[in-house]
Formats: structure tokens, sequence, C-alpha cells
């Protein structure tokens, strides 16, 4: 029986701990971006054929991709870097215009790969060089970075800076003192950072035969970061 009073006292002890009452906080969004060139760049290229078979053209469209990735390697691009990205084989119809059924009229083969080119300074003549003997399809070139973290690295002390910078001046228009970091949380884009091409670009020098503007990519961290306020 004389445990309920202890067990009593202690409770009344532990009572003060759960009464204590949260600081007051001041909760910022920080942004931090850097402007780099790119130092790599993804094309999709890749051939189109038409035949009256499928195998036909399946079998010409394998030949020019042959000599377009060859033109490829000749340019120093290596193995790793070409990656098969679309194959495919469909039939061709003519619709008349009388309203009668569509005539099968032969094959279209489609083979596309993505190339990484690491050097950009070859990159134009590395184009001309697998269009002019080859591939006959271009859908796009993406320009980025072969490392990013140290470019991600310095977004992100960036984003905490001027995270600092906006809770400072929140404090000090509110007349209280600023206190400890009570957390930060990145946020993040699925699939990690990715840098985004900017409007203004700029020439890149020696591109070769065929002329790209490289630009510049925009690295961006964002980071929400919660101060208390000092007592």
């Amino acid at each position: 029986m004389r445990l309920f009073p202890i067990a009593a006292t202690a409770l009344m002890l532990a009572l003060p701990a759960y009464a204590e009452t949260q600081p007051a906080t001041i909760s910022v969004t920080g942004e931090g971006t850097v402007e780099i060139a790119p130092d790599m760049a993804t094309v999709n290229l890749g051939v189109t054929t038409e035949a009256d078979t499928a195998a036909a053209a399946l079998k010409s469209n394998s030949e020019a991709l042959a000599a377009a990735l060859a033109k490829l390697k000749e340019a120093g691009i290596e193995d790793r870097d070409i990656q098969t990205s679309g194959l495919s084989v469909n039939p061709r119809y003519d619709y008349p215009n009388d309203g009668s059924q569509p005539r099968l009229n032969g094959y279209v083969a489609a083979n596309m790969v993505m190339v990484r080119v690491r050097d950009l300074a070859v990159l134009g003549a590395t184009l001309d060089g697998a269009v002019s003997d080859g591939a006959n399809t271009l859908n796009g070139i993406a320009f980025g970075l072969q490392e990013t973290g140290a470019t991600m690295d310095e977004a992100r002390r960036r984003a905490v800076t001027d995270a600092t910078h906006k809770a400072a001046l929140y404090a000090e228009a509110a007349g209280v003192k600023l206190g400890r970091i009570a957390s930060i949380t990145e946020q993040m884009n699925y699939g990690g950072p990715q840098p985004m091409m900017m409007a203004e670009a700029r020439m890149a020098k020696d591109a070769g035969s065929v002329p790209v503007a490289s630009g510049e990519l925009s690295v961006s961290s964002t980071v929400s970061v919660v101060f208390e306020i000092a007592q």
C-alpha cells in the first residue's frame, strides 16, 4: 500500500517536463541557383527506312544505322555512350479518297539511339558526320553536366544563406531576436536535382559544321528552414 504515494510523487515530478511550452519559431524557404556552362550533350538520333517488306525495311535500316554508328565511333564516342532508345517496324497504308479499305503499301522501320557527347567542341562535327553517313532522323539535343555534385552543393549553400537572410529580416521587422535553427528540410524534385536550360544561349566554340548553341544550365536547390525565436 505504501507504493501509491511514491508513484503519485513520481508522476507529479514528471509533470513539469510535459508542461514546458514549445519555443516560437520563424519558418522560411530559401532558394539557391548556380548558372554553369554544360560540359556534355545527349542526342537522340537514328534511321528511318521504307521498303516493300518488313524484312527489307529492317535490313536497309540496320545497314544505315551501322554506318552512322561507325561514324560516331570515329568521332570518339565510346560504346558506353550509345544506347538504343527505340526500335520499330510498322506497316504503311494508303488511304483512298473514295472511302474504300486502306491498302498495304510497304513497311517503315525506325531505329533510334541516345548518344552522349562528352566533348562539346566536336558536337557539331559529330552530328554532321552521323547524319551525312547513315542517320536521317534527329529528335533533339539536351545539354547537361557530367558531374553535378559540386554545383549542387553550392546551390544548397546559397539556399541556406537565402533562408537565413529572410529569417533575420523577418525577426528584425517583428522586433524579436533570431535563435538557433530547429530544422532544415530540402525540397527535392523526383529523380533528384534537374538542370534546366536558361533562355539566354551562347554559341559553342568550334562546334563543327552544324552550329550548336550550348547556353547555360541553371542548377537550383530549395530548402525549408525553421528558426527558433530567442527568448
